[in-house]
Order: C-alpha cells, then structure tokens, then sequence
C-alpha cells in the first residue's frame, strides 16, 4: 500500500527536475530571477546591441574629426598629394589612401575649423 502524499512528493520533484533540466529555477514573487535575463523580451535584445553601434559611431567621428584637422592643417593641395602618394603604393597605402580620401564631411569640418581659427586667433 503507497501513501498518496509520497505518491504527489514524487511527481513534484519530478516536475522540479524536469524544470531545472530547462533551466528554470525558483523565483519569488516580485525579484529578478533566471528569467528576467534569459527571456526573449524585445527590450533585452535591443540594449544588447547598442554596445556594438556606440564604438563604431564613435570610431567614424574620431576618424572624420582626425581627417578634417589633417586636411585643415596641411592645405587643401599638400593633403590631396599625399593621399595622391598613399594611392600610388601598393596593398595597405592603397587602402590608406582611400579611407583618408576628403569626403564632403571632412571637407565642411575643416572649413568650420578654418572659421573657428580666425575667430579665435
């Protein structure tokens, strides 16, 4: 003869086991358990991902600020020369030379270097 409340023990752990092989496990009512971090909440996936867009704008704006102060610097004519050279080389020069190429970005911030130079100086 079994007790039916050994009977009802045996199927509950065997629902927690096979829960935990899931990956559930016990949260309480109002915390942040397991699932909190590991649901497939929109909201989650997308702070995610703004980690991997944040450096990548700021490498561009690092690299566009770098162009126009070398483009302000040099002139119009010596920077066009050297990037001309750049081009002329062979495998990374070559690569060089097109990524420092004036863009019509790097080009309006170093006219608004130029205009911030003679009002400052």
């Amino acid at each position: 003869m079994s007790d039916p409340s050994i009977a009802e023990f045996n199927t509950r752990i065997a629902r927690i086991q096979k829960a935990r092989a899931k990956g559930l496990g016990f949260e309480a009512e109002g915390t942040l358990g397991r699932s909190f971090y590991t649901r497939s909440d929109p909201r989650f996936r997308r702070r995610r991902r703004v980690p991997v867009l944040r450096p990548l704008i700021f490498a561009l704006v690092l690299g566009t600020m770098l162009k126009a102060l070398f483009l302000h610097q040099l002139g119009a004519a010596s920077y066009e020369s050297r990037v001309a050279g750049l081009m002329a080389g062979q495998g990374i020069d070559r690569i060089g030379g097109w990524l420092m190429q004036a863009d019509p970005v790097t080009s309006a911030v170093a006219r608004q270097l130029a205009l911030f130079g003679r009002i400052g100086g």
